[in-house]
């Protein structure tokens, strides 16, 4: 494809490819040639129900037919009040009223100021490697690349980053295990509390269970228990992140399941939709009801197509248990990474959960760009498509469709083994 072909796009994407789609079905995307792509990115952790799911497209195509928006502040579109009723189903009892937008960072912003208007205080606490998207607010609460802040300070002010329990890298650098690594990172937000933001002047605390563009890196549980427990403590709110990790992706219908606790607020977007842009935050009618009326909205927020799609994705994930198969293909893929992990050692972390996998590069104990990059292009020549991630971008993510089967699997994995391979032979 020439680039010509691109001049009309703003060039602030960045592209992977240049190849240009017509088609996807499950796992695959074909371009106009029909040559045919396996797609282990899922859009970004989107396509959880894997492409043009048909019951996802039949809700689509049938809802198009008979509205397409009515604007909640105007009208209720029934299907949106069915979705609500959706996730209630779905979420903890404790959560049962949801507010609609479009992206995760509008979800993100929405959250932070529920958060703020719920506990009449000002401040936010984040987590070092975080990513929450790229708007002012959430630019101001990411931290897992400059890339994204760079150039646009000031950024809104009471954002305060706390030190994220990365084990490996604690491990690498210090030698430290799992139990001292949690305990330095308690000490320091404890310190946090005292030294910069008062709890009392402290609304949130908001985490990513597992951390996205920081590296795929799951928080350990008794860490996501402590800051639960912190937050009980002094009344602050504590706000999952699920923008990535939601809908099955990691096993359980929602990543915060693991540790066995209940968030004050859960962040959606993602994987609620298929594909068509939706986002969501949920809460209890009791902290939702101290949002003042009107002081927060959206034209597009609540839109009749949208809600389709992401009740036909809800669907899809409880009949096909589609979170079950992602914690079995989870384990299939892991193990086979962990094998070649013991035949290259470049590959110097697998972690992950159910299908949101992540293999770090090291070089002699340091980050190692190079490589993974490598191995991703290596990947892409293949037909494979893998993204990197990670504050040194050394990190190849696995995140493929939920409904993919062990077979593409062994296949993805096989094209994996062949582009380490050439990779270490090249360099």
């Amino acid at each position: 494809m020439s680039k010509d072909s691109l001049y009309h796009l703003s060039p602030v994407w960045s592209h992977m490819t240049t190849m240009q789609p017509v088609r996807g079905e499950g796992v695959y995307l074909y371009d106009a040639d029909g040559t045919r792509y396996t797609d282990f990115t899922s859009g970004i952790g989107v396509t959880n129900t894997g492409h043009c799911h048909p019951r996802v497209v039949q809700a689509i195509q049938q809802q198009a037919a008979i509205l397409l928006h009515g604007q909640m502040n105007i009208v209720v579109p029934p299907i949106v009040a069915e979705l609500s009723r959706s996730l209630d189903q779905i979420t903890p009892p404790e959560i049962d009223c949801f507010f609609f937008s479009n992206s995760g960072a509008e979800a993100t912003e929405a959250a932070v100021k529920l958060a703020r208007s719920a506990t009449k205080r000002p401040h936010i606490i984040v987590f070092q490697g975080s990513f929450h998207g790229r708007t002012a607010q959430t630019m101001a609460m990411t931290t897992s690349k400059t890339v994204y802040r760079a150039g646009y300070q000031p950024l809104p002010a009471g954002i305060f980053v706390a030190p994220f329990p990365y084990t490996y890298h604690y491990a690498a650098k210090y030698g430290w295990d799992e139990a001292t690594t949690l305990d330095y990172c308690l000490d320091q937000l404890h310190k946090l509390l005292k030294a910069q933001t008062a709890p009392e002047e402290t609304a949130a605390i908001v985490i990513e269970p597992i951390l996205g563009e920081g590296g795929y890196i799951p928080a350990p549980l008794d860490f996501l228990r402590a800051l639960r427990s912190l937050c009980q403590q002094h009344g602050i709110m504590f706000v999952a992140d699920e923008v990535q990790t939601g809908f099955g992706r990691t096993g359980k219908m929602f990543a915060y399941e693991y540790a066995e606790l209940v968030p004050d607020i859960m962040i959606m977007a993602k994987g609620l939709g298929s594909g068509v842009p939706i986002s969501a935050i949920g809460a209890s009618r009791a902290i939702m009801e101290l949002w003042q009326t009107g002081s927060h909205g959206g034209t597009y927020g609540g839109n009749a197509l949208a809600a389709a799609a992401a009740c036909a994705t809800i669907d899809v994930l409880r009949d096909e248990d589609l979170p079950g198969r992602a914690a079995h293909m989870g384990d299939l893929l892991t193990n086979g990474l962990r094998a070649l992990q013991a035949q290259h050692p470049c590959m110097g972390d697998v972690r992950g959960r159910g299908l949101m996998i992540g293999v770090e590069f090291t070089r002699d104990g340091e980050p190692d760009k190079t490589t993974a990059k490598a191995v991703q292009k290596a990947c892409l020549d293949r037909r494979l498509l893998l993204l990197t991630c990670g504050t040194y971008e050394n990190v190849i993510r696995w995140i493929p469709p939920l409904v993919t089967d062990a077979a593409q699997i062994e296949d993805a994995l096989a094209v994996f083994s062949d582009a380490l391979d050439s990779v270490r032979v090249a360099l």
